[in-house]
């Protein structure tokens, strides 16, 4: 059974190097700038062009948002934000959720993109206490495939020709992290 408060009571989560806080107003600028770049935009396969209303929108209500977590990605020195990860689909009876991570375009190739993805999957399986959580990434990104491998997750199907970009059709694949892995790979506790 999931811990649904774990959801509602939005977390601070520390690592070494960075900081998830409540994705709030203070956000959307940085997150809108980020929105912006053709790199993101590709890796995300983000086809909408958000305005920064939408997103001032978006990041003021997150906290209102009981059955997900919408958390950014910060410099734990400096508070600059790195992007943005959410935890959502949440489907209590199965105990699963989904995944997603953007960063800004400095914060990549630095090992950000997995301490964040580690401190929520931490969070999503201790805390909430799901048992699976699920993400797509696009057959062109073996960047970022490579680095959720390394977070514990594994390639479980593909969507053949799911993702129109550039005029061409590409493939998505389905990883997902189990919380038996999880606990074997940190030596954390299943009960």
């Amino acid at each position: 059974m999931i811990d649904a408060t774990a959801l509602a009571g939005k977390p601070v989560l520390t690592g070494a190097r960075v900081r998830l806080v409540p994705l709030s107003l203070r956000h959307a600028a940085a997150f809108h700038a980020a929105c912006q770049d053709p790199e993101m935009r590709r890796l995300t396969g983000t086809h909408h062009d958000f305005t920064l209303a939408e997103l001032q929108a978006w990041c003021a209500g997150s906290a209102e948002r009981a059955d997900r977590l919408d958390l950014a990605i910060e410099d734990r020195e400096n508070g600059a934000f790195l992007g943005e990860l959410a935890l959502s689909q949440i489907d209590p009876p199965n105990a699963h959720g989904s995944f997603r991570i953007a960063l800004v375009p400095d914060a990549t190739d630095r090992g950000i993109g997995s301490e964040a993805t580690r401190l929520l999957l931490d969070y999503a399986f201790e805390r909430v206490r799901l048992h699976r959580v699920q993400l797509e990434v696009f057959d062109y990104n073996p960047r970022a495939r490579r680095a959720y491998e390394k977070c514990g997750f594994e390639v479980e199907g593909r969507m053949r020709e799911a993702l129109y970009w550039d005029g061409a059709w590409h493939d998505v694949l389905v990883m997902a992290a189990l919380r038996s892995g999880w606990a074997a790979d940190t030596g954390a506790g299943t009960g």
